[in-house]
């Protein structure tokens, strides 16, 4: 005659399941998301390539403090001529930017 028959054995399997599930989830599942500071951007990037061998020959840069962004980016055009956009973006004026042709 064993100590712990079958039954006997998955009934405290089972409590045990059931104990580690009431244990495991969240003690209020409905609570607030975590806040966050609402902290100004601030960046600043660039890049750029050049390659004689494809032709390739693009760039950008750009840099950001809080709704204040300006910046640049060029582009070789099949013509030859390398055309520069400078830009700036304020809360009040929105885009602005100037299309250059050059070279």
């Amino acid at each position: 005659h064993a100590i712990l028959s079958t039954a006997n054995m998955f009934k405290i399997l089972f409590f045990v399941v059931v104990l580690m599930a009431v244990n495991g989830r969240p003690s209020d599942p409905y609570a607030p998301p975590p806040a966050y500071p609402d902290t100004p951007a601030q960046y600043q990037f660039d890049y750029a390539v050049k390659d004689e061998y494809s032709g390739q020959d693009f760039g950008h840069n750009e840099g950001r403090n809080g709704y204040d962004t300006s910046g640049s980016y060029q582009v070789l055009l099949p013509d030859g001529s390398l055309q520069t956009v400078e830009y700036s973006v304020s809360k009040d004026s929105g885009f602005v930017a100037n299309v250059v042709k050059g070279r």
